[in-house]
């Protein structure tokens, strides 16, 4: 009797989320499908519901779909109340409430915490302001940047992770002039290593982009009317352009917390497996859980390192999870065990990978080859494989995924056809100094305390 009182009261009472994007509203969905009957509340910052953000680098830089036609298809009845175009700005977790902008409060008994990330700003305020400087995140910053995109001449992109390199991509379908600038020594070095960096770097060179590497941003300069129209480098040059897109990596949207005593801050909100929050103490609560982007969470898979992942799949995974542990006895529970994934399209080639590169200090090319850039690179850590990356050759990742999860070793011992002799040796992958910021890893590995308060890494910062 009991057990059954306690499942009954979980599957009611009051259910607030925060954050009403992708894993937000996967979260209520499940919540509903696995048979909560209480009251469901979504907050969310932007005026819109939830939206896929994926197509914005994309299919709507290409004028394939509209910016405000990539909302997200619901895959069971919400019934909720929805609060949008409302920011929490506190959170009270002895009295279980959410302060929001407009000065109301929240009250909940179980709360999920999906606020995730936003692009990170230009640091120098008045140069942000110029007309003609784009962030690329929201789906107004899309539709803004596509309608400057029309009548442009020059585009400059600060930052070669993947969505400097995507954007890079569709300026040069639109046959427009592309500088790309990274301070590393190739494109997606923070996410895949140097080795593959340098592939990514021809893919761009020749589309005929301006790849500038090795050099920071220094300033961006506007004409008296305040539209931006030059760009200062640190090697010294110039470069004259009418609009920038800012594109160095995302900032985690926790500052609503600071005060709140979770273990929130730069690097996301700390969670059990099963999405619980930590406390600032390393204490897991019972009714505060996070999803997506903001979340860290620790995987068994990669000894138990907090991990912070943007990619679309863990966030679907992630809200899954931690509704389904919201409402189910403890016994029940489930871990959140995703395989990292992630994909990128450009200049026509598809780029997929599992795993998570980053932990890899070797990589092996065990199908095809970089200089055809059609190619599997397998990358080692520890004598066994964590990660794997393909170039236009996506059916060999299910494969390596099953090799990740098994703890497969590393260097990969058996031959295959289409193995070339340049794959026969692991290769130094080529990673930057964790310590150094670079743009766009989308895997985060952040130590092993859920609550430590020191910084090893913030992606993008100038």
């Amino acid at each position: 009797m009991a057990a059954d009182h306690v499942d009954r009261l979980r599957r009611e009472g009051r259910i607030v989320i925060v954050g009403a994007s992708l894993a937000g509203l996967r979260a209520a969905e499940t919540l509903r499908a696995e048979g909560f009957t209480g009251s469901l509340t979504m907050i969310g910052d932007e005026p819109y519901e939830p939206y896929d953000r994926p197509p914005l680098s994309k299919a709507v830089l290409l004028g394939k779909a509209s910016a405000h036609r990539t909302e997200l298809p619901h895959r069971h009845e919400t019934d909720a109340e929805w609060r949008l175009g409302v920011a929490a700005t506190g959170l009270d977790l002895t009295a279980k409430r959410v302060r929001l902008a407009d000065g109301d409060e929240v009250e909940y008994d179980r709360l999920l915490i999906a606020t995730g990330v936003r692009a990170r700003p230009w640091f120098r305020e008045e140069e942000a302001r110029l007309d003609g400087v784009f962030l690329l995140r929201t789906r107004d910053d899309a539709a803004r940047l596509l309608q400057r995109l029309r009548s442009a001449r020059r585009v400059f992109i600060i930052g070669a992770g993947f969505a400097g390199c995507e954007v890079a991509s569709a300026c040069r379908e639109m046959s427009l002039a592309v500088t790309l600038a990274e301070r590393a020594g190739a494109p997606l070095v923070g996410a895949l290593g140097g080795v593959v960096g340098a592939v990514a770097a021809e893919l761009q060179t020749e589309n005929g982009v301006d790849l500038r590497t090795g050099v920071t941003v220094t300033a961006l300069e506007g004409d008296p009317a305040g539209r931006v129209r030059a760009v200062h480098l640190s090697d010294g040059g110039k470069v004259d352009t009418d609009v920038v897109v800012v594109s160095l990596g995302s900032l985690r949207n926790t500052e609503w917390l600071t005060g709140s005593g979770l273990g929130a801050g730069p690097r996301g909100i700390a969670c059990d497996a099963g999405c619980r929050a930590f406390d600032f103490r390393g204490i897991v609560t019972d009714d505060v859980f996070v999803a997506g982007d903001v979340a860290r969470s620790p995987h068994a898979l990669f000894g138990y390192q907090f991990l912070s992942l943007e990619h679309w799949g863990n966030a679907v995974a992630q809200a899954e999870t931690a509704a389904h542990n919201m409402i189910c006895r403890g016994a029940d529970r489930r871990p959140h065990l995703w395989m990292p994934a992630f994909w990128s399209s450009q200049f026509r080639v598809n780029i997929k990978s599992v795993g998570v590169p980053p932990m890899g200090d070797q990589i092996m090319i065990t199908q095809g080859s970089l200089a055809e850039r059609r190619f599997v690179g397998v990358y080692g850590h520890q004598g066994r494989v964590v990660a794997a990356v393909s170039f236009d050759n996506t059916r060999w990742l299910e494969f390596y995924q099953r090799q990740i999860e098994r703890g497969a070793p590393f260097p990969v011992e058996y031959p295959t056809m289409d193995r070339r002799p340049e794959g026969r040796q692991p290769l130094d992958a080529d990673f930057p100094d964790p310590s150094l910021p670079t743009h766009g890893p989308t895997v985060t590995l952040s130590g092993y305390s859920p609550a430590d308060q020191q910084l090893v890494f913030t992606p993008g910062h100038h």
